[in-house]
């Protein structure tokens, strides 16, 4: 029976043939434990897997050997653990030279540190080199069952502390951002999440900045606030955003929140299988243009997640790219008025034959608190 990471590494080996690469060096990143099961620490000291395009070559994981006992052997891979006073580059370069393949062009790890990327380019100066997404990223958007499965529990988890926000057990007013975000994240780390990737507070003003550092604002009666947080539960991604008012909003807040609230639930229907995904952005793009905020949505509709919190596939104009089934994606519009207000509503969802599926459930309607 083929293994879960040989199937993925005969899928890459295929799509490599398609382009004409000859190897793939992956090293930080989500491809590596897509591909091996194995995620590299973000150190000074080089991992990297060495797949050639030839499936008679073994792949290679060269690792620190202070690493290797992190690393699960499935038999999918060999490994080559270097010593401190080794060249970990001299290493891979040489494990290139022995593919069967003459190996002129290849794929690297887009987040592979530079030092690394310009030590090899010295080692291997007749190569060709091109970013490694290119190869596996179309691969990686495309989530299996089991997938889906990991992402609908990551969002299940997330829904619960949404649900706690809106519903106004989370206490804001008089906290500062920084220590609601704090709540937020441990509270996802107590519904099962092992690691926050971000817990997003923007008060007030800061409402209207979409990615605000939640600092020492302190929230006050009449404050909009934007919670946009997710974080890694058994190494896939969740995202979700609500936006909560202190106390009775104003009829432009409420004027504002009901376009958004329109954009983005005619923007997940939109995502359905086959359409571009440009397409979708500009659903949700049109209804806030027209409501006269066109100029206040100010970032794509949407982006891929899975195991990283952004992959592909991208929810822009210019991605003339269509959705396929297993395509799973942020729908996440957003209205903001420098320097009064701001809002966002985010779902994760996921493209599939019989329609887009939420993975997010907690009510869009306008959350008011008590002020």
């Amino acid at each position: 029976m083929t293994s879960l990471y040989r199937a993925r590494i005969d899928r890459v080996r295929a799509r490599m043939g398609e382009l004409g690469v000859d190897a793939v060096l992956l090293s930080l990143g989500a491809d590596l434990p897509w591909l091996t099961g194995y995620e590299a620490m973000p150190l000074e000291r080089l991992t990297m897997l060495v797949l050639g395009a030839s499936a008679e070559d073994t792949p290679t994981l060269v690792v620190p050997r202070l690493e290797e006992p992190r690393v699960e052997r499935t038999g999918d891979f060999e490994v080559a653990a270097w010593d401190e006073t080794d060249d970990p580059v001299e290493l891979v370069a040489s494990l290139v030279g022995r593919l069967r393949v003459n190996a002129r062009r290849l794929a690297v790890s887009d987040p592979t540190w530079s030092r690394f990327l310009l030590a090899l380019q010295r080692q291997l100066p007749d190569a060709e080199w091109l970013a490694a997404s290119v190869v596996a990223g179309p691969l990686r958007a495309v989530k299996d069952a089991d997938e889906i499965a990991a992402l609908r529990r990551a969002g299940a988890a997330a829904d619960r502390v949404a649900q706690q926000l809106v519903s106004g057990q989370i206490p804001l007013l008089g906290r500062t951002e920084a220590a609601v975000s704090r709540d937020v994240g441990a509270r996802l780390r107590a519904e099962g999440h092992d690691r926050v990737n971000f817990a997003i507070v923007g008060s007030g003003p800061n409402s209207a900045s979409p990615h605000h550092d939640a600092g020492p604002r302190v929230i006050e009666r009449g404050d909009a606030v934007v919670c946009d947080f997710g974080g890694a539960m058994n190494g896939y991604c969740s995202d979700i955003t609500r936006t909560v008012f202190i106390g009775e909003p104003p009829a432009a807040f409420r004027d504002l929140y009901r376009v958004l609230q329109d954009a983005q639930a005619q923007a997940v229907d939109a995502a359905v299988v086959g359409t571009p995904c440009e397409d979708v952005d500009g659903v949700a793009r049109r209804i806030i243009a027209d409501a006269g905020y066109g100029a206040n949505f100010i970032h794509r509709t949407g982006h891929g997640i899975g195991r990283e919190a952004h992959e592909d596939p991208y929810l822009v104009g210019g991605n003339c790219d269509p959705l396929v089934a297993g395509h799973a994606f942020s729908v996440e519009p957003g209205i903001y008025i420098r320097g009064t207000f701001g809002a966002r509503i985010e779902d994760i969802v996921v493209a599939s034959e019989d329609g887009p599926e939420a993975l997010n459930a907690v009510s869009h309607d306008l959350a008011i608190v008590a002020g």
